[in-house]
């Protein structure tokens, strides 16, 4: 359920029809927002008592949520003169004995750094020596020793480049493809090109089918030079190369070729480029089928009906097998169904089972569903493979089509197995069940002393020293090198310590990568700080707190001064455009920009915007809104107007958008959570979707059968911002 959010450049808004003078007409809601604004919010509708001995029965006692962090942090007093001595290095005016005073801090070394990396190329080898002497093996060391092997490689300071490169750090320089070249080239121009020279070289060839670095080419040319690039090895960085479509490395790589081959390679590249008729006269070899079949399905991507109507013609002609058709008829399905255009049926039915991958059968499954097809849309379920068919979301959509084609007691046996796991289409399933939902806290236990080990380590300290002065870049270096060394026990303690400085997306960059069970750290993965912000301005604008909570997990993970790239800013990652349209919409003053980055201000606005979205897309309809805030009106509008009706959990999951589509589940299945940590239980999603703020409310308890499993998958990785025919 976790992922980052820092795009926002394709979002756009609507402020008209807004007013914020809209009085509490309803008693009934008057109290429970009350409540919520008074944290004593209980279950409005008690459960029937058997019923609760039934569940517990089944499901264990109910869980309660942890309490809510109250730890402070003692400021580090130095932490002014060390953000000004960093600036005044940043700006070339640094003079070491005006700042004496911090020289034993244990930021210095960072301080010493950024004073030292401002004019890196004019540096005197002997003082990079001695702070790589001081300070190597440690964060802001080997952060200069990337610098300073860079510099070197510019200056051709051979010998400076290997005198720099550790082999005991090899690792982590290794991860940086210049740095790889740069220690190459060093190596051969100081005569050491032998034969394990050659097989490193070889080694960064077949490693990337994209360019490499612009440093690199020397290193290819020697390689090259000393015979190290076969034929053979040419072909196989060709054929890597157009399977990832990119010609100019191609190009690149057919240069040594003899001409014959160079020119039928140079032709291979031009078809993946642009498709071309020259093409039909290539000799009718396996190679030949492959490059034409990735040039029609880099063709498809963009111009579908072009690509179907060209594939007969060079199928024939060169011989495509299943695979190669399979190939283009692939992409060609695929970038129709994204925007559910008419043809979307009959492509995907002319993909060749054989090239049906987990991707294309969501969007069979999603295609049906867009129609109302049903049947069709349970059968595609019924062809995933059996791992994809067990993920909860697929759980439930076959159990609720198949409740839907009349077969409820196999539809039960589906949600009971989907509403055993805590996530958007597990919580839905539990309220088709009428059942209580899954829910396994894990709360480990610590000495102080653990936890007081782990604070004061040299590096935790550095991290969170750092994170402090906005210095993330550089705190992540620290934190890295810490949890290194860290036992997991140490590791879950560490982002405990984090929290503490309010740094709270080291949860989740740093949970559940290697022990899954560690998802179920609820405290950790979903904080709750600015809460009293939150319940009041959730309560001024009739929105569910719990809501506004996991908006800004979604969006900056609780961080005030969270930037995107589209400039979107603060907590709920607003833009400034729209953060000055609703302050005046609703008599607020207007104070900049960087007022976004003060957490009262962003909350207000960010929750009013809520409030408007709710209001804009009728009938206060939540996962409208959600998506509105995701994607933006003109987006909601069309899936609105191609599926008027649907019923919710069928319209997200047809969303076009892959990110939009994920990020209204996630937000929705968050406000379940955060309800949970708010109230120690939860309104029904089913009445959540649907913006109700009063209504039957459940409890949460551990299936007995799931007590020792980890109920929650990996996070998604981060996607980019949808656009059109994107999200697949």
């Amino acid at each position: 359920m976790d992922a980052m959010h820092t795009r926002r450049s394709h979002r756009t808004f609507m402020h008209a029809g807004y007013s914020r003078a809209m009085p509490l007409r309803l008693r009934s809601l008057a109290i429970v927002l009350a409540a919520f604004t008074t944290g004593t919010f209980t279950s409005a509708c008690a459960q029937d008592r058997s019923r609760a001995n039934a569940q517990a029965a089944t499901y264990g006692p109910a869980v309660t949520p942890p309490p809510l962090a109250t730890r402070s942090v003692v400021p580090d007093a130095q932490l002014p003169r060390v953000r000004a001595a960093l600036e005044a290095a940043e700006r070339g005016t640094l003079r070491p004995a005006d700042f004496s005073d911090i020289a034993s801090h244990p930021l210095y070394a960072w301080v010493e750094y950024a004073d030292l990396r401002r004019n890196i190329d004019t540096l005197q080898p002997a003082q990079a020596q001695t702070f790589l002497a001081r300070q190597g093996g440690r964060a802001a060391g080997e952060a200069f020793r990337e610098a300073w092997l860079a510099s070197r490689a510019r200056s051709e300071d051979w010998a400076g480049v290997l005198a720099a490169w550790q082999p005991s750090r090899a690792n982590s320089l290794e991860r940086n493809v210049g740095l790889r070249c740069a220690q190459l080239r060093a190596r051969d121009a100081l005569g050491r090109g032998d034969a394990a020279w050659v097989g490193e070289a070889q080694a960064l060839w077949r490693e990337s089918a994209t360019s490499l670095p612009g440093n690199c080419d020397a290193v290819i040319d020697a390689l090259a030079a000393k015979g190290g690039l076969p034929p053979a090895l040419r072909w196989a960085r060709i054929d890597a190369a157009a399977n990832e479509g990119a010609p100019g490395v191609m190009r690149s790589a057919a240069r040594g070729l003899p001409p014959a081959d160079a020119a039928l390679a140079s032709d291979y590249a031009a078809f993946i480029e642009a498709v071309h008729e020259r093409a039909l006269a290539w000799p009718k070899t396996e190679r030949s089928r492959r490059m034409a079949s990735h040039g029609l399905a880099r063709l498809a991507k963009s111009a579908p009906d072009l690509a179907e109507a060209q594939l007969p013609k060079y199928a024939n002609a060169l011989g495509f097998t299943e695979e190669d058709r399979g190939r283009v008829l692939y992409q060609i399905a695929l970038w129709t169904v994204a925007s559910y255009e008419p043809a979307s049926a009959r492509r995907l039915a002319a993909v060749p089972a054989s090239a049906y991958d987990a991707r294309l059968h969501e969007w069979r499954t999603r295609e049906a569903m867009a129609r109302s097809d049903w049947a069709g849309a349970l059968a595609a379920i019924r062809a995933m493979g059996a791992v994809q068919r067990s993920d909860s979301r697929w759980q439930y959509f076959e159990a609720r089509l198949t409740e839907r084609l009349g077969d409820k007691a196999a539809a039960e046996r589906l949600y009971r197995e989907a509403a055993t796991k805590p996530e958007f289409h597990g919580f839905l399933a539990a309220d088709r069940l009428d059942q209580v939902y899954a829910l396994c806290p894990w709360m480990p236990t610590d000495t102080g002393l653990e936890r007081t080990a782990v604070a004061n380590d040299p590096a935790i300290v550095r991290a969170m020293g750092l994170h402090r002065l906005g210095r993330d870049g550089w705190a992540v270096r620290e934190w890295d090198e810490a949890l290194v060394r860290f036992t997991d026990a140490q590791r879950r303690l560490a982002v405990d310590v984090a929290q503490d400085h309010g740094w709270f997306d080291r949860a989740v960059f740093s949970l559940g990568k290697k022990d899954p069970s560690e998802l179920r750290l609820y405290h950790l993965r979903f904080p709750l700080h600015h809460d009293a912000a939150i319940r009041r301005e959730s309560a001024r604008n009739r929105v569910d707190p719990a809501w506004v909570a996991a908006e800004i997990r979604a969006e900056s993970i609780f961080n005030p001064t969270a930037r995107s790239s589209a400039n979107a800013m603060g907590l709920m990652q607003v833009l400034p455009g729209t953060g000055q349209a609703v302050a005046q919409r609703i008599g607020m003053p207007w104070r900049g920009a960087e007022s976004l980055f003060e957490p009262d201000t962003n909350i207000a606005l960010g929750t009013a915007y809520l409030r408007q979205l709710l209001d804009q897309y009728g009938a206060g309809q939540t996962y409208l809104a959600i998506a509105g805030y995701n994607a933006g009106p003109a987006p909601l509008n069309r899936w609105k107007s191609q599926r008027p009706g649907m019923d919710p959990d069928f319209w997200i999951e047809t969303i076009s958008y892959k990110e939009t589509r994920d990020y209204v589940a996630r937000v929705l299945a968050f406000s379940m959570i955060y309800d949970w940590r708010l109230n120690g239980d939860a309104l029904n999603l089913s009445d959540r979707l649907l913006g109700r703020l009063e209504g039957p409310r459940k409890r949460f308890a551990c299936p007995a059968a799931a007590q020792d499993a980890a109920l929650l998958p990996a996070p998604p990785p981060a996607t980019s911002k949808p656009a059109r025919k994107r999200g697949r």
